[in-house]
């Protein structure tokens, strides 16, 4: 390749790496520096953590069902024990070996504890989203993806025998780079899965917290994009399986791996963004070889430079953690338009909720963009048997919010939290739900619809009554828990919604508490945030 023809730059609050830049390693320059003297706003901090937080009930409550994969994949890591006093072959700076696992104090290898603790708090898929979209720079790529990755820079703390505030530190950083990715390149749109930019950030921030150098993180975030690329295999099919839920887990495990190998001296690709045969620009920018999914004519690369530049933070508040959703209980979150149009046509029409079995109602017609049409309006999933597919599933999403505002005749956020238990066996069946999923229509919008996406969640529902009477909820662009939302009470839907899951696992307060005000925490209380006893349910009839 040519040498850069650009220097990456810095101002007092962002890091500019142009595409004819090496980017790969402007982004390890980045994480180091960061990690050394970046100055997020309080802001900033305050929101992280409270992302953190909600992802960590996600994972404690998934465990304590005894959900599946995450029940599978703790087990392994247990299996991959750290003796005490154990000092192994030095790994950067960290002054012991291995992290903890939720519900543990044992220490196991790294990679596997990240595995274990990602995979928990993915499972419910209730955790929080991005949806890829900078205007101000006219980064609008759209890619949406999750926050599955903090136990990545709480691992590498528990390494360092660092605190809480190098912790969330780091949770930023990570957050930074895969959310500005997502801004810039649409992975899904080549039906790769969007987990391969939170890879690369867990990558960079596990290195450059360690002690890697530019070289060693370039290297393996070389690895991570060389060696593996996950497909939208895994969410394609009509009834989805654990291979969902697991993707960022098992794509952060061997992107931890990957800079392990680094740091031991193994050369992986160097440059990887400009490299004209990696994902990046195999489909998009100078001499692509696919124009479209499908195609199959191949061009010569005409000039060295990757398809996007890539602006990032370093300090103040305009981060991408501040454009990020909350999930308000279990759903998938194309579907948050939906259950806020929901909210509202009760609120004002309570008379919607008169017959329980729902015979007030004739007809649900909801109107929504891509990708939510094709994504969760899958007709594959208008009858969904298993509970991944349960929660992609806009009709089953939909009608369940409907059934709990028909049982308890209450119409709000936290009286009608979708919980892992409204989609257990019981309830995927359950006859009032299927009878409503009967009365849904689904239109996707088109162009009005589709050009306010990912600005906000462009949805509409009209609910017909069996007089014939019209109620129309209007567009719904920015529902609770969207972050530019401003009329929802976000913090005190948020502690509901963590003592409701806080509860599944055990005393719900001690455990929420472990996990806020994570800044001032000590090392010790880092080293041992995970060790508390999960109190396991029996009750729980996972619909697999």
């Amino acid at each position: 390749m040519t040498q850069a023809t650009t220097a990456p730059s810095s101002t007092d609050t962002h890091t500019t790496l142009p595409a004819d830049t090496n980017q790969a390693r402007g982004i390890a320059r980045y994480a180091i520096d960061f990690m050394a003297s970046g100055t997020p706003d309080q802001s900033v901090l305050d929101r992280t953590n409270l992302f953190y937080t909600d992802a960590c009930l996600c994972g404690v409550s998934a465990l304590a069902l005894r959900t599946n994969a995450p029940t599978i994949l703790r087990a392994e890591a247990l299996e991959y024990a750290v003796p005490a006093g154990h000092t192994g072959k030095p790994l950067g700076t960290a002054t012991t070996h291995g992290a903890t696992c939720f519900g543990s104090s044992q220490r196991v290898k790294a990679e596997k504890a990240i595995l274990a603790n990602s995979n928990a708090v993915r499972e419910w898929d209730s955790n929080g989203t991005n949806f890829g979209y900078n205007p101000s720079l006219g980064h609008t790529a759209g890619e949406f993806g999750h926050n599955d990755f903090y136990a990545v820079p709480v691992a590498a703390a528990q390494m360092l025998g660092a605190g809480g505030d190098v912790a969330l530190k780091g949770m930023v950083c990570l957050d930074e780079i895969r959310g500005r990715l997502a801004e810039v390149f649409s992975l899904k749109t080549y039906k790769i899965d969007h987990v391969v930019h939170g890879a690369i950030a867990s990558a960079a921030v596990f290195g450059a917290m360690l002690g890697a150098s530019e070289d060693q993180i370039e290297r393996a975030i070389g690895m991570v994009v060389a060696h593996y690329i996950p497909f939208r295999a895994i969410r394609a099919g009509k009834q989805l399986s654990d291979s969902k839920g697991a993707s960022a887990a098992i794509s952060t495990e061997v992107a931890i791996l990957s800079m392990k190998r680094a740091m031991a001296g193994f050369l992986g690709p160097r440059d990887i963004f400009r490299n004209p045969e990696a994902v990046f620009r195999i489909f998009e920018g100078p001499g692509q070889m696919f124009q479209k999914v499908g195609a199959t004519s191949a061009n010569t690369a005409k000039d060295d430079a990757s398809p996007f530049d890539l602006v990032l933070a370093r300090s103040g508040s305009d981060f991408a953690v501040m454009g990020m959703h909350f999930k308000l209980g279990l759903y998938e979150h194309q579907s948050a338009g939906a259950l806020q149009a929901v909210i509202d046509l009760f609120t004002k029409n309570p008379s919607l909720l008169e017959q329980a079995d729902g015979g007030a109602i004739r007809n649900i017609n909801i109107i929504a963009y891509e990708p939510a049409f094709g994504i969760i309006g899958d007709p594959a999933k208008r009858n969904p048997t298993t509970r991944q597919s349960a929660d992609h599933s806009m009709v089953y999403i939909v009608s369940t919010l409907i059934r709990k505002a028909l049982e308890s005749r209450k119409v709000n956020w936290k009286d009608l939290i979708l919980t892992p238990y409204d989609y257990d066996r019981a309830s995927i069946h359950n006859p009032v739900t299927r009878s409503l999923m009967d009365k849904i229509t689904f239109e996707h919008g088109g162009d009005e619809y589709d050009r306010r996406y990912p600005d906000g969640i462009p949805t509409s529902m009209t609910i017909t009554d069996t007089k014939g009477h019209a109620h129309d909820s209007g567009l719904v662009m920015y529902p609770a828990g969207h972050a530019r939302n401003t009329t929802a009470d976000l913090h005190d839907i948020l502690a509901n919604k963590f003592r409701v899951l806080g509860s599944l696992a055990g005393d719900a307060e001690a455990i929420i508490a472990r996990f806020e005000h994570f800044a001032s925490k000590s090392a010790k209380d880092v080293a041992t945030v995970h060790d508390f006893e999960i109190q396991y349910k029996d009750d729980f009839d996972d619909a697999e």
